[in-house]
């Protein structure tokens, strides 16, 4: 699998292993975060949560134009680690619950969201840069799918670490995690509650506690929120030293990465022998791909809301739970760790068969690929649609509003998720690994970076539209909401297969 790749590439990956560690400690537990801390609904936590991640994403093309400005990657990429450990580190400080300290999060997450604009697409430039020499050319799409699924070795173990830490804190003060209570015990606070889910609670406060029977559910409900969200303050901090790690690595590596200031003679001539028409020929076809991978990123990046919010609601956490002896390992926030592990485990089968088809010839190009990509994503979506047609809707289990959450035996099975997370990461590896390699081969030289932003600029205007999907989980009837996003990949697979020839013109 690494034959004919440059020395470059698995340092590249494993510098980039932090920034994805820290990416899935908030994937996982962000979005229940804020809910829990602050007691937010479902859309509001959305519109932080999508903007967040639109933030990631839109501002690498600030990244992106500040390293193909002053041609130092190398540089903005050691400040983007810098500045993203910093982010982390004022959301691992805890602070009372209060609209000022709301504030501050969001401006911690603000500030991950610019250090990561330094650091992400620059670094995928970077590995881009390594296959222009012409030994490597062939391999470019391998090379960028070896690179992604190495850097989700680090977002395997993320959700696991920041739900141990979580737990642990929880259990220093002799508490257990129950998905349902951080809802409930809110709901005890705005007077929302009804008589049936303050039995609900009264049953799941004694769970958490290991006692018979709690007599004071005002003081259990105030201690019980204040440690959940402390335990999640503590699991950003884990982020931290994961950053600090892919310093060290790209530190002491950075001598096998190109570097494009010793490149500018070779990259001038590149510019002069494209004529402003190619040019302009190849950034339309960047943007169309962009526009059309919008859909597939607001579709996909619901795994940490709505699914996530899916996973705390409507499946039977209880058969789902490692006790390791100084923790134990169970909640919402499993789910998470999947993803990144059948990316880890897909690849080489990927890999293996993309090689296959080519030494007989019939390997699709890459835009066929993400037009398949999207395809596989819809049907994803399908298993989600089947799988919950005999679910209530949210607002009849949500006790914010008068609800009563399910009992463990009226929850689905884990393997819903597992499934859908399994189809899903298929979807990604035709879509996410092979767009970057799109993007680094038709991208003007000159504008590597800018283009790489471009392509995360992209996902970031489908991640700003996840709120929807918070609005539709709801609003809307399980069911309903899933086929929303049956549809939009359907949409973006058509839509690129429209475009394919026009593409793989513009790509050779």
């Amino acid at each position: 699998m690494f034959k004919g790749q440059p020395k470059g590439l698995i340092a590249a990956a494993l510098a980039n292993m932090g920034e994805r560690f820290g990416f899935y400690v908030m994937m996982a537990i962000l979005a229940l975060f804020i809910q829990a801390k602050f007691g937010l609904d479902g859309t509001n936590t959305g519109y932080i949560y999508g903007t967040f991640y639109a933030a990631i994403y839109l501002l690498a093309l600030v990244g992106g134009f500040i390293a193909d400005r002053t041609r130092n990657y190398k540089g903005t990429i050691l400040i983007g680690i810098i500045t993203m450990a910093l982010g982390y580190f004022l959301l691992a400080i805890p602070t009372a619950p209060t609209k000022a300290n709301l504030i501050l999060t969001i401006g911690a997450l603000f500030v991950i969201a610019f250090g990561n604009g330094l650091f992400k697409g620059n670094l995928q430039a970077l590995v881009g840069q390594m296959y222009d020499n012409p030994e490597y050319k062939a391999a470019r799409d391998s090379g960028f799918s070896i690179f992604y699924m190495f850097i989700n070795v680090g977002a395997v173990f993320a959700p696991l670490f920041a739900i141990g830490v979580r737990n642990w804190w929880l259990s220093r003060y002799n508490f257990v995690y129950e998905a349902d209570l951080p809802a409930l015990c809110h709901a005890y606070n705005n007077g929302t509650i009804t008589s049936e889910a303050t039995e609900k609670l009264s049953a799941l406060a004694a769970k958490a506690s290991g006692v018979t029977e709690v007599t004071d559910l005002g003081a259990f409900v105030n201690q019980y929120l204040n440690v959940f969200s402390t335990g999640f303050h503590y699991a950003f901090a884990t982020a931290i030293f994961a950053l600090l790690l892919s310093l060290w690595i790209f530190i002491t590596n950075k001598n096998k990465f190109p570097d494009p200031k010793n490149k500018t003679a070779s990259a001038s001539a590149a510019e002069i022998s494209m004529d402003a028409s190619e040019i302009r020929q190849r950034l339309y076809a960047l943007f169309a791909v962009f526009a059309v991978v919008i859909f597939f990123w607001f579709s996909f990046h619901q795994n940490g809301l709505t699914l996530t919010f899916f996973a705390r609601d409507y499946v039977n956490l209880d058969s789902i739970n490692f006790d390791l002896g100084f923790t134990t390992l169970k909640g919402a926030e499993l789910f998470q760790s999947i993803n990144p592990f059948f990316v880890v485990f897909l690849t080489p089968i990927i890999v293996g068969l993309f090689g296959w088809l080519r030494a007989r010839g019939i390997e699709p190009s890459t835009p066929k690929k993400i037009a398949i990509g999207m395809l596989i994503a819809s049907l994803a979506f399908v298993v989600m649609v089947i799988g919950s047609l005999n679910l209530p809707a949210y607002s009849s289990i949500n006790p914010e509003v008068g609800g009563t959450p399910l009992s463990s035996a009226e929850k689905v099975t884990p393997w819903l998720l597992v499934g859908t997370y399994f189809i899903l990461t298929v979807a990604e590896l035709f879509i996410s690994p092979l767009g970057l390699s799109f993007v680094s081969k038709v991208a003007p030289p000159h504008l590597q970076g800018l283009m790489q932003g471009g392509w995360l600029g992209a996902t970031a205007l489908g991640n700003q539209l996840l709120f929807i999907g918070a609005i539709f989980y709801q609003n809307m009837s399980q069911w309903a909401t899933w086929t929303i996003f049956v549809v939009a990949c359907l949409i973006s697979m058509m839509t690129m297969l429209l475009m394919v020839r026009w593409l793989e013109k513009v790509a050779k």
